[in-house]
């Protein structure tokens, strides 16, 4: 009986080859899905000093913020105000408990630029060192909202069930509160002159709107193909929520963020205007703000420059977070 060809042979080993190829595709697929996201584009950024540079997200909001004239201007603002709260004597060397009643109302002269309140403070020198109190409330309440409202919304979303039903009634409720009733209730019974039962106030009513963007965004992740292929190649729940999800909360966390810490500062100037937040001898553009409402028509300059402030500080954060919020999201470009 003759042998059979070579080529079939061939053809076999060929069609082997072919098969363990695919095989050998298939797992070095589910090896890179289980990696997660890409954080860079396959393509480089042209140019010969750019060739071989991954661009990612951050890379490209970074370039489109340093090109938006809207970005630097509150930028400069924002970072003006936080070395003057660090350091208010470089630009104001008097003290702000410091009254004359003799120069009550009087308006500006040398080396008081502001002119005096109704008690014969300094405008100038109170409405530096108001800077301090306003922008640390702001900073350290939006860093307890976001990292409470972050882990609270991301748990829920992410285990979803009874955990997430609960979790969503309870932002119910407080979504429900009232934020300027809920302070006149909550501060009024609070002898503390420091800032933080402020703080902790604005943490209690704020991690909520956190909580649901963070929730959301954990429920639109896990859907993704990464990361079915991570839990089907054995990843824990702790690796899948802390390696594939949570950089996709982070952007909307921060651009959130950014926005509501102006309106954290504004909170907390009306709570001192209405007289339960901070409170004398504190200085605060709230406090001199409620100080000054009786001596509008007298000394109009008394609540003019802590109002501005506090107004171009509240608007400074909002076009900060509106300018990150174009740069970080993908559907603008």
């Amino acid at each position: 009986m003759p042998e059979p060809p070579l080529e079939s042979e061939g053809a076999v080993a060929g069609t082997g080859a072919a098969m363990g190829a695919v095989a050998g595709l298939a797992t070095t697929e589910a090896e890179i899905l289980e990696q997660g996201p890409p954080t860079a584009d396959a393509a480089a950024v042209g140019g010969p000093q750019g060739a071989g540079r991954p661009r990612s997200l951050w890379s490209d909001a970074w370039r489109d913020l340093r090109r938006n004239p809207v970005f630097l201007v509150s930028a400069l603002i924002i970072v003006f105000l936080v070395v003057i709260s660090l350091w208010p004597s470089l630009i104001a060397s008097g003290n702000p408990l410091k009254c004359d009643l003799a120069r009550a109302q009087q308006g500006a002269g040398p080396g008081h630029p502001f002119g005096y309140d109704g008690q014969g403070c300094d405008v100038y020198t109170r409405t530096v060192y108001g800077a301090r109190t306003s922008v640390s409330v702001g900073f350290c309440a939006t860093l307890g909202v976001a990292l409470l409202g972050s882990v609270l919304g991301a748990l829920a979303g992410f285990f979803s069930g009874l955990w997430d039903s609960v979790l969503s009634r309870i932002t119910d409720v407080f979504f429900a509160i009232p934020v300027v009733l809920g302070g006149l209730v909550l501060l009024s019974v609070v002898t503390s002159n420091s800032v933080w039962p402020v703080i902790g106030f604005i943490v209690l009513l704020g991690w909520p709107q956190i909580s649901r963007i963070a929730r959301g965004a954990v429920i639109t992740a896990k859907q993704n193909d990464y990361v079915q292929a991570a839990r089907a190649l054995g990843a824990s729940n702790s690796r899948i929520l802390l390696r594939h999800i949570a950089p996709n909360v982070v952007a909307p966390v921060i651009v959130v963020a950014t926005i509501a810490l102006g309106t954290y500062i504004a909170l907390e100037a009306t709570l001192s205007y209405l007289g339960v937040g901070l409170k004398p001898p504190s200085v605060s553009w709230g406090i001199d703000i409620s100080a000054a409402s009786p001596y509008i028509r007298n000394a109009p300059h008394a609540l003019l420059w802590p109002s501005g402030a506090l107004a171009i500080t509240v608007l400074a954060f909002i076009m900060l977070g509106d300018a990150v919020r174009d740069a970080l999201d993908p559907k603008l470009r």
